[in-house]
């Protein structure tokens, strides 16, 4: 029986402390630190096989596996181009989100193209349960390998059995070991299983995709810890009632950071989206009062997205900000812009801000579009639709330059916009002949170019019902 000792586990961070406090030393949240029992587990066999005597850096061989390629390509680019041999991958969402279906997708996909088995290891369904679900996504399973099991040991050992090409743990809440005396999912078990996967995957050189519960403020079910175990971070978002599906990568030792990949869900799975720019945008934008286009990046992707904002005469004494996919401090900064530089009278007004499609844009680039919906609105006066805005609004007034407007400006080209506001310090070419760039210096210039006539408020029959 291996030696047990007492900790206080925070159920946060998973930081341990000997004795209880009433404040985390690690996160700083208070009453978060819970008794727990653990076992003094010493370093297993799987862990001492990867140690080795010391070698110089320029005797490494630098020849290395080759990514693994996924028919998926909106997956393959999140990855960074595809799974890598070794290691370990954390797939978080919210519950029915697709998690299980997007993880059965990519197991399947494995599986057809390669020569290796796949293995599917699910401590939440049963065997029958998943093949309804492959029935319904189409999905016949040749090579891959279904596996109900919680004991990590057994998983282990059956994964030595079949040496599949990849694993799929779903999820890593219900594995546990019998060297930690603790129920799984807790602090322990989630911690140490998790280092024992990532060893197994390192010595065989499999990657390992573990799916992982969302807390309702969006972390990972358990320790935070388990994010600094892994080796790539993905989640899977998306608004509770669309369709639609963004899985962005947070972390990724072996790519980009940031990368979107955009998915709709239908009856047979999630398929991926081809031109994910005309999910962000409206189909009819012709004279429409309060909304603006922005070319964003996430990633080493541009994308299209609308921001829409709606002002209106507040009813109490403070006026309200709300952000919807924005950042709140940027949009309290611009209607502060606004109000002191462009003399818009916003301090009776409250102001909402959203942005379609259920996209969140943080970068300064979105600034100036963000100011042209709010003024639009104020104003009555609608945004040219052929009309794109790039550009960080400072607090002067002034519209700073923002990295690769080309690449921006490309697809704003691509998706037929013919005019776009950059700032005048942007020294760049049109995308296209019949492209027309627009230097701004402020922006009360950017309003001028950018805002059509105000049209005419209609009148309001008091007294009478609109239907």
């Amino acid at each position: 029986m291996p030696k047990s000792r007492v900790v206080f586990v925070c159920s946060g961070c998973g930081q341990e402390s000997p004795k209880w406090q009433g404040k985390c030393p690690g996160c700083g949240e208070w009453n978060t630190l819970f008794e727990q029992t653990v076992a003094v587990v010493k370093a297993t066999s799987l862990r001492r096989a990867l140690t080795n005597a010391p070698q110089a850096l320029s005797e490494v061989a630098s020849t290395g596996h080759e990514r693994i390629p996924l028919s998926m390509g909106e997956v393959s680019r999140v990855l960074g181009g595809g799974l890598v041999p070794g290691s370990l991958i954390l797939f978080g969402g919210e519950p029915g989100i697709g998690k299980s279906t997007l993880l059965l997708q990519v197991a399947a996909q494995t599986a057809e193209s390669s020569k290796s088995p796949v293995l599917y290891v699910s401590g939440e369904e049963t065997r029958p349960q998943i093949k309804m679900r492959a029935k319904r996504l189409g999905i016949e399973g040749g090579g891959l390998y279904l596996l109900n099991e919680t004991d990590l040991d057994q998983i282990i050992a059956e994964m030595d059995k079949l040496s599949p090409a990849l694993v799929i743990i779903d999820s890593i809440q219900t594995v546990y070991t019998s060297d930690i005396e603790m129920a799984p999912g807790g602090v322990s078990q989630v911690r140490e299983c998790a280092a024992r996967l990532v060893t197994w995957a390192k010595a065989s050189q499999t990657p390992v995709l573990i799916a992982g519960h969302v807390t309702k403020d969006g972390a990972i079910a358990g320790p935070r810890l388990l994010e600094h175990i892994v080796d790539t971070v993905l989640y899977l978002e998306g608004e509770p009632f669309s369709s639609y599906r963004i899985l962005r990568s947070v972390k990724n030792r072996y790519g980009s950071v940031n990368e979107v990949g955009i998915f709709e869900m239908k009856e047979d799975g999630l398929r991926q989206v081809d031109n994910p720019s005309e999910v962000f945008l409206s189909r009819d934008r012709q004279n429409t009062v309060g909304s603006a286009v922005v070319p964003v990046l996430e990633g080493s992707r541009p994308l299209l997205v609308e921001i829409q904002a709606l002002t209106n005469m507040t009813s109490f004494g403070q006026p309200r900000r709300t952000a919807n996919g924005l950042d709140f401090g940027r949009l309290l900064i611009i209607t502060a812009v606004l109000s002191r530089r462009a003399y818009l009278k916003l301090g009776t007004q409250d102001v909402i801000a959203s942005v379609t499609g259920g996209l969140h844009v943080a970068e300064p680039a979105a600034d100036l579009a963000a100011a042209l919906a709010i003024a639009s609105s104020y104003k009555n006066a609608p945004v040219d639709p052929q009309l794109v805005a790039i550009g960080e609004v400072g607090l002067s007034g002034e519209i700073r330059n923002v990295p690769q407007i080309e690449r921006r400006l490309a697809e704003a080209d691509r998706l037929g916009f013919r005019k776009a506001l950059v700032p005048v310090n942007a020294r760049i070419k049109p995308p296209s002949t019949d492209f027309k760039l627009i230097p701004v210096r402020d922006i009360r210039q950017a309003l001028r170019e950018g805002l059509t006539a105000a049209r005419e408020e209609p009148e309001a029959e008091t007294g009478q019902c609109l239907l």
